[in-house]
Parts: C-alpha cells; structure tokens; sequence
C-alpha cells in the first residue's frame, strides 16, 4: 500500500496538522519510511504546537507532545493536555503522549513539548529515561529544564512563535485554569480565584 506523504510532499502546515490529528496508530498509513526520516525537529515541534491548538479548541489548556524514535524518527506517541476536556488532573500534554506510546523503553526516543514540562511531568520525563527533550516554549513557564539536565537527560529550546503566542492568550484568558495545570486546584483556591 502505498502512503499518501512520501518523500515528494512538502512539510506544509497542513500536512504537519493532519499528522497531529491522525491516531498515532494509523500513521503508517500516512506517512512513508522517506517522508518520516525527512521530518526535522522543527517539523515535530510544529505538530506539537498543533496539538496544543487542539486542546485549546477543544476548552483545554494548549500543550501538546510528541514522541519518536531517534533512529527511525518514526512517532511514537502524541497527545495534548485533555485537563478539563476529561476532567481528569494529571492528563497533560506530555503524559498523553507517554500514555499513547505505551509501555516502551524511552532511553532511544525524544519528547517534543509545547511548553516547558511542570514538575510531575519533568519527573515522569526522567523516571521513564527519555534520551532528550525539545521544549517550544519557556517563555511563559519554565524551571524544570536544569533538573531534567541534572538527571542527565538533555534539553533543546527550539521556541515556537505560534505555540508561545498561543499559550499566551490562554493565560490571559483562562488565569485559573492555567493556575490549576501547573499547581493543582488547592492553588486556585488558596489564590482566591475559584
């Protein structure tokens, strides 16, 4: 069968978009070995920085995350923060997509998130042994980047005008939510906000 992105298609946003919004399951379908191995780090950032757009769509706070192999740069796992859309606490954008690439051995993969990873996600980052990290934003939040180094994982910055401009107006918009994400509701409350 042959796939629809091979080595001939260009990296359009629109391409980069449907690969965010397909299941990771079925991304053979879509994507060929060529056009995989073709996909930069700014490419994968792009496609986090879609997943979060799709959280934000969806009411929830724009992260998204994206997992590949390093040597096939094949994806892995992809998610975004489903907080408030599942109502659950913990469903960030990088532990979505840890979740979506299931039980695997991390120590040849790489993360991509939107924003800097809060401390339980820095934590999972590290217990699960990433080999690296891509962060596209620490322009609106950030601090764990020296702990994941500390642990030996390495972290790249590759900024993301889109993703930063967008978690931007989320904060602005939705300051008690944004306060929830990264500190948990007992930090809304004691903030006065809820």
């Amino acid at each position: 069968m042959m796939s629809l992105f091979n080595k001939q298609t260009e990296n359009s946003d629109a391409v980069l978009r449907a690969i965010a919004h397909m299941p990771t399951k079925s991304l053979h379908v879509l994507m060929a070995e060529e056009f995989t191995l073709g996909l930069s780090d700014t490419d994968f950032m792009r496609i986090a920085v879609f997943l979060a757009e799709k959280s934000y769509a969806e009411g929830g706070c724009p992260i998204g995350a994206v997992i590949i192999d390093n040597s096939t740069r094949k994806i892995l796992g992809k998610g975004h923060n489903t907080l408030v859309q599942e109502n659950h606490p913990y469903n960030h954008g990088e532990t979505c997509a840890i979740r979506d690439a299931g039980r695997i051995d991390f120590s040849t993969t790489t993360l991509f998130t939107s924003l800097s990873p809060c401390d339980i996600c820095a934590t999972l980052i590290y217990m699960r042994g990433f080999s690296r990290v891509v962060i596209g934003d620490v322009t609106n939040a950030g601090g764990n980047e020296n702990f994941l180094e500390e642990k030996g994982i390495p972290v790249d910055i590759l900024q993301d005008r889109n993703g930063i401009s967008l978690y931007a107006r989320f904060r602005s918009e939705n300051p008690d939510q944004e306060l929830e994400d990264w500190h948990g509701l007992s930090a809304v409350k004691n903030q006065g906000i809820k």
